[in-house]
C-alpha cells in the first residue's frame, strides 16, 4: 500500500546550542525513526527522512537523508518537503526550549549559580497539523512519565494527528536508547491497539502497517467526494 508514496519522517533528538561547546538535548538515539525509515523503504515508498543528530546510519535509492541539528533547521527542513507528503510521521524528540541567547564565546565558570534563560521553540507537529491536506495522514509520537492516555489523547487533538503512538518511560526496556518497544497506537477516533514489548523494527512494522491502512482510507474517502 505504500508503493510510490512519500513519506516524511523526523527522527532522534535536536540540539540547541547554549555556546561553542555546549548544548541541550535530551536521549533520543533516533532508532524508532529509523526503524520506520526502513520498513517503509521496504515497502517501496519514497521516503525523506529529516535527522537530528544520531549514531545510526541507513542507505536506500528512495531514501533523501536531511541532516540537521536544531528544532529550528528541523523545521526549515520540513518546510521544504511537507506540501509533496502523503505520510508524515514526527518520531523525531524535538526539543521544547532552547537559550535564548547563544554565547558567542565559551561561558567561564565563575558563579556558583549559573543560569540560562529559555524561550519556546517552534511546534513543529502542530504547526503542520494546521495545514494538513484532507489525503494527508499524518503520526505523532507520546513518550509520556504520567497520565499516558491523557497526555496522548490531547496531543492527538492539538496537533491533528490521525494516530499517535504511546509509550511510557514506565514500561521496562521501553523508550530511549533501547531497542525494544512497548506502545499503544490511538487513532484520531480514540480508538486503541496494545501492542506487546518487541524490538523496534518489529514495532515499526506495527506502525507503518497501521499508518498505511488508515491512509488508504483517507484515500478511499477522498476519492468518494469527487
Amino acid at each position: 500500500m505504500l508503493q510510490g508514496k512519500n513519506i516524511l519522517i523526523t527522527a532522534g533528538p535536536t540540539k540547541e546550542a547554549i555556546d561553542p561547546v555546549r548544548y541541550i538535548s535530551n536521549h533520543s538515539s533516533g532508532k524508532m525513526g529509523y526503524a520506520i525509515a526502513d520498513v517503509c523503504l521496504q515497502n517501496g515508498a519514497n521516503v525523506t527522512l529529516v535527522s537530528g543528530p544520531v549514531c545510526i546510519s541507513l542507505l536506500h535509492e528512495h531514501l533523501k537523508l536531511v541532516q540537521v541539528q536544531s528544532a529550528n533547521e528541523m523545521y526549515l527542513a520540513c518546510c521544504r518537503y511537507f506540501e509533496e507528503a502523503d505520510i508524515v510521521v514526527f518520531a523525531a524528540a524535538v526539543a521544547d526550549y532552547r537559550p535564548a541567547v547563544i554565547a558567542n564565546q565559551k561561558i567561564k565558570k565563575n558563579d556558583e549559580d549559573f543560569f540560562i534563560r529559555m524561550v519556546k521553540n517552534i511546534d513543529i507537529a502542530y504547526e503542520f497539523g494546521q495545514i494538513k491536506q484532507p489525503h494527508q495522514l499524518s503520526v505523532g509520537f507520546a513518550l509520556e512519565t504520567n497520565n499516558e492516555l491523557q497526555h496522548a489523547i490531547g496531543k492527538l487533538e492539538k496537533k491533528n494527528f490521525d494516530m499517535v503512538v504511546l509509550n511510557s518511560m514506565n514500561d521496562a526496556q521501553a523508550g530511549f536508547g533501547f531497542d525494544t518497544n512497548k506502545i499503544s497506537i490511538i487513532r484520531n477516533d480514540q480508538t486503541r491497539v496494545e501492542f506487546d514489548l518487541k524490538p523496534k523494527s518489529e514495532v515499526a512494522i506495527d506502525i507503518v502497517n497501521e499508518a498505511a491502512s488508515l491512509h488508504q482510507a483517507k484515500e478511499n474517502f477522498v476519492k468518494s467526494l469527487i
